[in-house]
């Protein structure tokens, strides 16, 4: 594995990027797109060029982004359709298998879809713009900006806590009340039941 971490400065088409998840909180990209509009239409070249997307190069020179799903699908739905992206690894030699042994080896991959069931790799989209609404990793994104849990380098740590949420929470109180339902989600977070994850912050038992 040659790992590079050289951007490319050749633009490459948003829609032919490769998504390693299959879900994105929509709040979240809406929330993207508000921003962009608001602080950055006049700017947007210096913002992508501030905001790389981080690939993998994986079999037939495909990118397979790591990162920044919920941006990529954000400019995309603003009309953008170039992004720069940075090289993590290329592992273009690699057969698929093997291909996405080493993303999931890494944590580059998260095959679960929107009831948090893991998937096959194969039933990743191909597109970002086919990745599907979770609304529990919305909450959880909400949740942390809320201050509800510490941002963490651990991969993919929104999904984790969407995952603890889901299991305590119905989908329907968050597409109908989602004001109630982050304050519930802070109690949530502040709960022993929740010190497993990472960024937890509650409070210690004496």
């Amino acid at each position: 594995m040659i790992v590079v971490r050289d951007p490319i400065l050749q633009p490459i088409p948003i829609t032919a990027l490769r998504p390693t998840q299959m879900t994105v909180g929509m709040r979240e990209v809406n929330q993207k797109r508000d921003h962009l509009r608001t602080h950055v239409a006049k700017k947007i070249g210096k913002f992508l060029g501030g905001h790389m997307i981080p690939v993998v190069v994986g079999p037939r020179e495909r990118h397979y982004i790591i990162d920044h799903h919920h941006l990529a699908l954000a400019l995309h739905k603003e009309g953008l359709e170039h992004v720069l992206v940075s090289v993590v690894a290329n592992l273009s030699t690699l057969q698929a298998d093997a291909f996405w042994i080493v993303l999931d080896h890494h944590a580059w991959v998260h095959p679960y879809d929107a009831r948090a069931r893991r998937r096959e790799f194969e039933d990743i989209p191909r597109s970002i713009i086919d990745l599907s609404d979770d609304p529990f990793r919305s909450l959880a994104g909400e949740l942390r900006r809320a201050g509800g849990f510490a941002k963490d380098i651990t991969p993919f740590s929104e999904f984790l806590w969407a995952d603890f949420l889901r299991r305590r929470m119905k989908r329907g109180q968050i597409e109908k009340d989602f004001t109630g339902a982050l304050e519930r989600a802070l109690i949530l977070a502040k709960s022993q039941d929740a010190r497993y994850l990472p960024g937890w912050c509650g409070p210690n038992p004496p």
